[in-house]
């Protein structure tokens, strides 16, 4: 491909990912990498991957601001942080296929039962705080490993029956710190190349709009589509585990 081809394909991926990720708090890394696996080599593609995944999650974090349940997260964020450093060791010292193979069939038969089953008549609290640090722990280790963090709250939260507004304002703080920490681990031993800062800047126009689209959808959907939304892009970034 020539270059102009490569930069066009980059910023259709980075635009598609950041859509999704504006629309529904998660999936970016999912919907751009489905795409730009193809065209980079990984140590290229994932660098990049991350730093424009958190930067949506940090247009995120801004623009809904006043939905964030920072307190609530906070718990979620504790298991999380946990989880994070176990997935890194097991990258580096054991082959992981066979547990991204499991889990995400474990997420495309959730994913597709849930599409199907009557919706929740109410929301139900999360009770137990030991079972959301579970959950949070759960995300950092499967985030370190799939690069799916939001995938296990994402799914807790439909467990739980929660309206948009409530599910976003719990996971978004939770994917953005797991997102930054797992940089920040990756920076210690690696460092970004020229070549991840230049691509990462041709993104910026088509992150910021496909951010901003997706956005500005999210406040207009209702939470019927806004569940089978989250529910599809579950199934999507199961199968692509899978394939």
């Amino acid at each position: 491909m020539s270059d102009i081809a490569v930069y066009l394909v980059l910023s259709a991926a980075v635009f598609a990912g950041a859509f999704v990720s504006g629309l529904s708090g998660f999936a970016f890394s999912a919907v751009a990498g489905a795409i730009l696996l193809h065209v980079y080599p990984p140590m290229e593609a994932v660098p990049l991957m991350m730093a424009c995944s958190i930067t949506v999650q940090a247009a995120n974090l801004f623009a809904l601001r006043k939905s964030m349940q920072w307190k609530t997260s906070l718990v979620f964020i504790g298991g999380g942080l946990l989880g994070i450093p176990i997935a890194i060791y097991l990258l580096q010292n054991v082959d992981t296929r066979t547990f991204r193979l499991g889990f995400g069939a474990l997420v495309v038969l959730y994913a597709t039962y849930a599409l199907f089953r009557p919706a929740p008549a109410y929301a139900r609290q999360m009770q137990s705080q030991g079972r959301n640090a579970l959950v949070g722990f759960g995300g950092g280790l499967v985030g370190g490993l799939t690069a799916m963090p939001g995938a296990l709250p994402a799914i807790w939260c439909d467990i739980h029956g929660f309206p948009k507004t409530q599910q976003r304002g719990l996971v978004q703080p939770y994917i953005g710190v797991m997102q930054l920490f797992a940089l920040a681990l990756m920076l210690s031993h690696h460092s970004l190349s020229l070549k991840v800062l230049v691509d990462f800047g041709i993104a910026l126009p088509a992150l910021a709009a496909g951010t901003a689209v997706g956005i500005v959808l999210f406040g207009r959907i209702n939470e019927s589509a806004f569940k089978r939304i989250v529910l599809g892009l579950l199934l999507f970034s199961g199968l692509c585990l899978l394939l």
